[in-house]
């Protein structure tokens, strides 16, 4: 028969056994689990999906080609809206030919600017007082100009005063005649009025 301190001896080196190892294993799980947790950890951050944010920055573009788009069909449905007409009306109340010269200057200048653009435009220089003068048959100086001007430029019109014709007519005491581009409207003064009110931008020369 085993003696009783041999078997306590026996008793204690399992116990001792079963210590050492339960230790050596929770070790090891100590080891294993951070590794573990450290992948997915990282798998985690690497599969999270970020909420998503809405781009102002594409909002804003697309209302801008949405714009564009917009007006480019506006146009060529109604091309007015493209060509939007130019009138200008000139005034001439002077005799003196040099301001006679400058109003067709700005005349033959608009009516080129407007033309390389491919917009219509519509000038008319409106004399009274002594610019009347620059439409009549015996004294214009500008006369030949105003021919030649008028076979090129034909949206440049020339209306005369017919209050000043008919004072001029009563003072010299003969008829006024008048260039074969002058029209004769009751008032040159009143025309630069109605125009204006109709929207022509107005110019002095």
């Amino acid at each position: 028969m085993i003696n009783q301190k041999s078997a306590i001896a026996v008793v204690s080196g399992v116990a001792m056994l079963i210590l050492v190892g339960a230790n050596a294993r929770a070790q090891q799980g100590n080891q294993l689990f951070p590794q573990a947790s450290e992948k997915s950890q990282t798998s985690s951050q690497k599969y999270s999906v970020k909420p998503q944010q809405t781009s102002k920055p594409a909002q804003k573009q697309t209302s801008k080609q949405e714009l564009a788009s917009r007006a480019a069909m506006a146009q060529a449905t109604n091309p007015g809206i493209a060509k939007k007409p130019h009138q200008l009306v000139l005034q001439v109340n002077s005799n003196e030919p040099a301001m006679m010269n400058l109003a067709l200057n700005n005349a033959t200048n608009v009516a080129q600017y407007y033309r390389d653009l491919g917009e219509p435009v519509s000038i008319e220089v409106v004399t009274f007082g002594p610019g009347l003068h620059m439409l009549r048959e015996d004294t214009s100086p500008v006369k030949p100009r105003i021919e030649v001007l008028a076979m090129s430029n034909p949206e440049i019109s020339f209306k005369a005063c017919g209050n000043t014709q008919d004072n001029m007519r009563k003072a010299e005491n003969k008829d006024i005649n008048l260039i074969a581009q002058a029209t004769v409207v009751k008032s040159g003064v009143v025309r630069v009025m109605e125009l204006q009110e109709q929207g022509w931008s107005y110019v002095k020369p």
